[in-house]
């Protein structure tokens, strides 16, 4: 883990985490009936703690650097 290139783990798991986000919120937009029913503050906290649940699962290790 010390040996680890930093720079390029940051940028796999900081894509990996946007992801994460896009597809949480996504997720989470039809549960409304229509888009000005959506809300916002909750899709948008519950889609930004699940980038920062991506980013610590991600110190676990990260397939993208395993194969290289």
């Amino acid at each position: 883990m010390m040996n680890r290139n930093w720079k390029q783990w940051w940028r796999c798991a900081g894509v990996r985490a946007v992801k994460t986000v896009a597809q949480t919120a996504v997720a989470m937009i039809p549960t409304a009936v229509m888009v000005t029913q959506v809300d916002w503050v909750t899709v948008g906290g519950t889609a930004l703690c699940a980038g920062v649940l991506s980013l610590l699962v991600s110190i676990a290790g990260l397939p993208e650097l395993d194969e290289e």
